[in-house]
């Protein structure tokens, strides 16, 4: 296949991204991996979508001031637009010159002459007469939006239920670069062990700041090593790593995760059963029940039992009191990892979140009798809206009243994360660790 220059595969991919509505990440590796990028430039690829996607509506506050707002202009000029000005503004190792000869010479080519003399003619222009001031706006809402580039809307509903200043620090912190965690298999191996086999391979990595189970990439991908393949990790944040610990798992337990494709969580809770026992892993689809049980044989586990099935209709398909454990990893708007899939920001709705939290109900309907007395039903999302986490919460305890918050859920959590969990439950905020933001709360069954 014809090499591709990164500027103009950024450019693609963003065009791709906006139109199939497609997960950035998913498309991102895809597309490395087609193109047989190396590893240069698809660093290069990487930091110009994640980056373009994640700071759109600044770039396109500062590109309104330099387009004539009447002139219709192309999707693919519009991205070559925001990945040369993003170079610009954000991305200091790269000459302003390098920026834009490689625009005009995109713009050459994927159209005509009067597109390349837009394209120079407006970032040449933002070159001699520099940005405009974010400051000058007046309203604070609409500053914060601009600023960290989020819609208005999910704005005022973070300072509603956070106040404004916290609302901001979450939105900005999301801004950020991700880095990339993982969680050592202690069937096979240890952290040390794991950090000096990754050094033999060009891997720096260093210990979690969290979990005893976690390391941290410092420099390259631990995707891309044997050791992964030789299923000595998984790729996992280290709050997602907080959900299992939550569940408080013993050897030889019956748990039931009933969200659980990719795996990662199911994956975790086999590994802490030390391999005996049993996780019944449930997900709607077949391809993505397929993706559980790959990583349970890439990791060594024998104990994960991967089910088709709607776990809405879980208690359909088991008796009541069949499991010890329960956990429900909900389906829910995703405002927690943000960094990781940008455009989340821009392709949710309030509509959105009100549609996730009636499958939300239903699922902890349908799993609550599955629960033995004196077991636990740990509730968990990777968002930060307080709709879809203590809310419903509230909400399941008042229509159940067989279950309690767990407050011995603090005595599960790492130290560091202590100091957030209230009662029987958790939010972690992007801002506190540099991590996803995730809601966990751990619901133990009275013994009647």
């Amino acid at each position: 296949m014809k090499k591709r220059n990164a500027r103009e595969l950024a450019m693609d991919l963003l065009v791709a991204i906006e139109e199939k509505q497609a997960y950035s990440n998913l498309l991102l590796n895809t597309w490395i991996d087609k193109y047989k990028l190396e590893q240069k430039d698809a660093a290069l690829l990487t930091e110009l979508v994640y980056g373009t996607i994640q700071r759109k509506l600044t770039l396109d506050y500062y590109l309104s001031h330099f387009l004539e707002k009447k002139k219709k202009i192309s999707n693919w000029v519009i991205q070559l637009l925001r990945i040369s000005l993003y170079q610009m503004v954000y991305l200091d190792r790269i000459p302003d010159r390098a920026v834009l000869y490689e625009a005009v010479e995109i713009a050459k080519k994927r159209g005509h002459k009067g597109i390349a003399a837009l394209v120079n003619g407006v970032l040449r222009n933002i070159q001699r007469k520099g940005l405009p001031t974010i400051k000058d706006i007046q309203d604070p809402i609409e500053r914060t939006a601009v600023k960290t580039s989020a819609p208005k809307w999910l704005v005022e509903r973070l300072a509603s239920q956070y106040g404004f200043e916290n609302a901001e620090n979450i939105l900005s912190s999301q801004l950020l670069h991700a880095k990339q965690t993982a969680r050592v298999n202690k069937l096979k191996t240890t952290v040390p062990q794991a950090i000096a086999a990754l050094e033999k391979e060009g891997i720096k990595a260093v210990k979690g700041k969290l979990v005893d189970e976690a390391i941290e990439a410092v420099k390259g991908n631990l995707a891309n090593t044997s050791l992964y393949q030789k299923g000595w990790f998984t790729i996992q944040d280290e709050s997602s790593m907080l959900v299992s610990l939550a569940l408080h798992v013993k050897e030889g337990e019956q748990i039931l995760d009933a969200c659980a494709a990719p795996g990662g969580k199911s994956t975790h809770i086999a590994e802490l059963l030390n391999n005996t026992g049993k996780v019944v892993s449930l997900d709607l689809h077949e391809h993505k029940i397929q993706l559980i049980e790959k990583q349970a044989s890439r990791l060594g586990l024998l104990n994960v039992n991967a089910k088709v099935l709607d776990s809405r209709n879980a208690s359909e398909h088991f008796p009541p009191n069949s499991f010890d454990k329960i956990l429900v990893d909900a389906p829910c708007s995703g405002f927690g990892v943000i960094r990781k899939k940008p455009e989340i920001k821009y392709t949710k709705t309030e509509e959105d979140i009100l549609s996730l939290t009636s499958v939300q109900k239903k699922i902890l309907a349908s799993v609550a009798d599955l629960v033995k007395p004196g077991g636990l039903l740990v509730y968990s999302t990777c968002t930060i809206d307080k709709q879809e986490n203590e809310e419903m919460i509230k909400y399941f305890l008042k229509e159940n009243d067989d279950f309690q918050l767990d407050e011995t859920l603090k005595d599960r959590m790492p130290e560091k994360v202590r100091q957030y969990v209230e009662n029987g439950f958790v939010q972690i905020l992007p801002q506190y660790f540099n991590t996803d933001g995730f809601f966990i709360a751990a619901l133990r069954r009275k013994v009647q």
